[in-house]
């Protein structure tokens, strides 16, 4: 059985190692994709709800000063997570390669589950009882409309969005729109 020293130095590595296997499979992805018009619309629009929910958690979320129950924090305790699952999947499609998708889903999980159970138990830590509670009312992931749990202080703001960076995210699907364009027009 593996020890939490054990776990913890391994979800620091993936935590670290999530960035280069994002831009690895970027790569792969950008070199084997061949999108159509009417894949590339359909993935933007998948992957703009992604963004969508993104902007929506970065807006709400105060690093390290509170913890965050408004907003999608409602309904999944990793919105900024499944955005970006939900990004993955939307140019996945625009891609027009299916197997691209079977490569990313497995690799989302892999990256993503031990980063998750880090972060939580240090929301844990954290938070404690307030934490727990949440725990209980709202799934790490997939969200339940059921499980709406708003308290906090915690509202929507492009301040926030800013503070929190999430432009990479714009910028990220602003470029990846445009070289799957380029691509629609200007594959061999």
């Amino acid at each position: 059985m593996e020890s939490k020293t054990e776990s913890n130095t391994r979800s620091t590595l993936v935590q670290r190692a999530r960035v280069p296997l994002g831009f690895l499979f970027g790569f792969i992805f950008l070199v084997f994709s061949k999108p159509t018009p009417s894949s590339l619309v359909a993935g933007a629009v998948i992957a703009g709800t992604g963004l969508a929910i993104r902007l929506w958690a970065a807006g709400c979320l105060r690093k390290q000063k509170e913890l965050c129950l408004t907003g999608p924090y409602c309904w999944t305790r990793n919105p900024l997570y499944l955005g970006s699952f939900v990004m993955g999947i939307g140019f996945c499609l625009a891609s027009a390669q299916i197997w691209l998708l079977a490569l990313f889903l497995p690799l989302f999980v892999v990256v993503y589950a031990p980063v998750i159970r880090r972060e939580q138990f240090e929301l844990h830590q954290a938070y404690g009882k307030s934490y727990g509670d949440y725990m209980e009312k709202v799934p790490a992931f997939f969200p339940t409309l059921g499980a709406v749990h708003e308290t906090g202080s915690n509202t929507f703001s492009w301040q926030q969005v800013f503070k929190n960076r999430e432009y990479n995210a714009v910028l990220g699907f602003l470029a990846l729109c445009g070289a799957l364009l380029i691509k629609v027009f200007y594959q061999p």
